[in-house]
């Protein structure tokens, strides 16, 4: 049997389109990601991945929901060495977690935060592992600061990591830094100081 004559409904497909199209993200864009193209690197006819998921913006949707529950489970397990570790390295772990998330799957992450490019209101699923990502941010300002700062200090948190990964992955840092290991070392540097800042006592920033 051909893999063009592969059942559409078989348990796998799902999981091979969606490899595919993340595939075509980190290589070569969003504008290399079509239903047809993605077929294609499924080894389907070009109306297989219709069985699954309704347009481009479906398949978007999915990667967009699997990306924010990879980097929810990240920043948790950060949150989880507050304990261990102190409040300065779980805040730079935290950071971490997420321009680590960033610098390993750099397609999906600039997908993530464009509501124009897929907007989550209209997938629940997406939706919600978005706000559980959020709430692990929160977690972080609440357990380190306490929960009083949570409005005030998660938006300053989020920006400074958020900010980052974009420079690492899409800006003059990543022109200079290609390397993973690299860029990953770059934003620990960077990091650790702000961490100290935010965590330094009060008059004495």
């Amino acid at each position: 049997m051909s893999a063009r004559s592969t059942d559409p409904a078989q348990p796998d497909l799902k999981q091979r389109i969606l490899e595919a199209a993340e595939h075509l993200l980190e290589a070569e864009g969003l504008a290399a990601l079509s239903m047809r193209e993605v077929a294609r690197r499924s080894g389907v006819t070009h109306q297989a991945p219709y069985h699954h998921f309704a347009d481009r913006e479906a398949i978007l949707a999915e990667l967009v929901m699997r990306g924010f529950t990879e980097l929810s489970a990240r920043l948790a397990q950060a949150n989880e060495q507050i304990a261990a570790v102190g409040r300065l390295e779980a805040g730079i772990a935290s950071g971490l977690a997420y321009v680590g998330y960033a610098i390993d799957h750099p397609g999906v992450f600039r997908v993530m935060f464009r509501p124009e490019l897929c907007d989550v209101t209209r997938f629940p699923e997406a939706q919600k592992s978005g706000s559980s990502a959020y709430a692990q941010l929160e977690r972080l300002v609440s357990e380190i600061h306490g929960a009083d700062q949570v409005a005030t200090l998660a938006m300053v948190y989020w920006s400074q990591v958020h900010g980052l990964a974009c420079l690492v992955i899409d800006g003059p840092v990543g022109v200079q830094l290609p390397g993973a290991a690299e860029r990953r070392a770059y934003a620990r540097s960077v990091l650790e100081p702000f961490a100290r800042q935010m965590l330094a006592p009060a008059g004495q920033c």
